[in-house]
């Protein structure tokens, strides 16, 4: 599956995640999906919005946001004509590829992109979704365009 990803988004999770470096940074994506089988259908995320990591141990390895800042994305991106189609999340020091307890949190059909930030430095953005039998993630394509409106 592919996921086309707003350039002016993807600067905003960038500078989310150095200011939120050591620890884990989170929030959500919204934007539209296409037509396509379950799981398959191609998404353009045209938003994020930051949300605090509400963690309270660990937090240079784990995130957590809150039901309240589910109900928030989802007001939002019912205001804005877009859905909540995935969430982000930093790795500091830690490639970006889903770890097990990514896994066992996720939820099929989402986009979870995940930015690498070594020593502060945010690198590598990679998309990913999983299973519907929820064994494991598959990576997506992920394309930024150059430049794309942004409702951020």
């Amino acid at each position: 599956m592919s996921v086309t990803l707003d350039s002016e988004v993807e600067t905003r999770i960038r500078k989310h995640a150095r200011k939120g470096y050591p620890e884990e940074t989170c929030g959500f994506l919204l934007g539209q999906v296409g037509e396509g089988p379950f799981g398959q259908e191609p998404r353009v995320i045209e938003a994020m919005i930051p949300v605090p990591n509400q963690q309270q141990d660990e937090r240079r390895r784990r995130f957590l946001m809150g039901p309240e800042a589910f109900r928030e994305a989802e007001r939002r991106a019912l205001e804005e004509g877009l859905d909540v189609v995935g969430v982000y999340h930093s790795h500091p020091d830690h490639p970006a590829v889903p770890s097990e307890v990514d896994r066992k949190h996720a939820w099929p059909w989402y986009s979870y992109l995940i930015i690498a930030v070594t020593k502060g430095e945010p690198g590598p953005i990679r998309a990913w979704q999983l299973e519907e039998d929820r064994s494991d993630f598959r990576e997506e394509t992920l394309e930024v365009p150059e430049v794309g409106p942004s409702r951020t």
